[in-house]
């Protein structure tokens, strides 16, 4: 059996890369259970022994994929303007309630 370990270059380990043959595995098992539950009706279904089909299909295989990349979130652009302020308008303040009157009740 091969020592995968040794296959990634020290220098990939220390930027935190991920094992690119992990990383190709888990890019298949992706794709088919992706192409299984978009194929066939059975994939889509509740499996009495396995549960819900595409959690098991497609859901965990991109949870793994997601774990050997450190669960990271893309870089999504700033749309801010340079001064940083979120918002152009002062926030919006809650009215004072007005007086209820007492003659006014529901039956």
């Amino acid at each position: 059996m091969r020592d995968f370990a040794h296959t990634i270059s020290a220098d990939a380990r220390q930027a935190g890369a991920p094992d690119p043959q992990l990383e190709r595995l888990l890019r298949r098992v992706v794709a088919i259970g992706l192409a299984l539950v978009l194929l066939f009706p059975l994939a889509r279904g509740q499996i009495p022994w396995l549960g819900w089909a595409p959690l098991w299909l497609v859901g965990m295989p991109l949870a793994a994929w997601w774990a050997l990349h450190r669960f990271r979130l893309p870089h999504w652009p700033a749309h801010r303007d340079a001064g940083g302020r979120r918002r152009s308008r002062p926030q919006a303040r809650r009215r004072a309630r007005a007086p209820r009157r007492a003659g006014l009740r529901a039956a």
